[in-house]
């Protein structure tokens, strides 16, 4: 037992025959890649949208139709500005999702029409609408994760150093 302890732990470097490094490099750019043709099919999307929106212009105009249509598009332009941003930040903005969400929702209530909507529809709307809201409140008081601290790598570091410690201690018991 006594000889098990004075044998020095090397730790295995597993970078030496894969390089993580590279492997998450790549897997990022693909998932960049995805991003930005969901981007461009959005955008396509968009703009078919458009010449809907304006083809329902003409005579006679259904206001129901016209209605639908703009709050569509301002769902897409907002789902697009989230795109945006998580290619600009690599992160997913909680505020634009939350818009997103609460200009959907109100796009239902708004095509459907309130008094076509039962009761408790419309119950669930509005507590819906209000946890969005209290979200978008408590979204200001949340601690940015994204500037150049990464929960995972601290904790990380914190065994790692532990672990260090560890040995070192187990070197001197054995060393004695």
């Amino acid at each position: 037992m006594q000889l098990l302890k004075s044998i020095p732990v090397k730790p295995i470097k597993r970078e030496s025959w894969l390089n993580l490094g590279r492997i998450v490099q790549a897997l990022e750019l693909v998932q960049d890649l995805i991003v930005i043709s969901l981007c461009i099919g959005l955008f396509s999307f968009m703009v078919l949208q458009i010449r809907a929106m304006f083809l329902s212009l003409i005579p006679p105009i259904q206001f129901h139709s016209v209605t639908a249509d703009i709050l569509s598009l301002l769902i897409l332009v907002e789902l697009f500005r989230l795109l945006i941003i998580y290619l600009q930040e690599q992160r997913v903005s909680i505020g634009v999702a939350v818009e997103v969400s609460i200009v959907s929702v109100l796009r239902e209530m708004i095509v459907r029409g309130v008094l076509e909507t039962s009761f408790m529809q419309v119950l669930a709307a509005c507590a819906f609408l209000v946890v969005l809201g209290v979200l978008l409140v408590v979204r200001v008081w949340l601690p940015p994760t994204f500037e150049g601290i990464d929960p995972e790598q601290e904790i990380s570091k914190r065994y790692k150093k532990h672990l260090a410690q560890e040995i070192s201690q187990s070197q001197t018991h054995a060393e004695f």
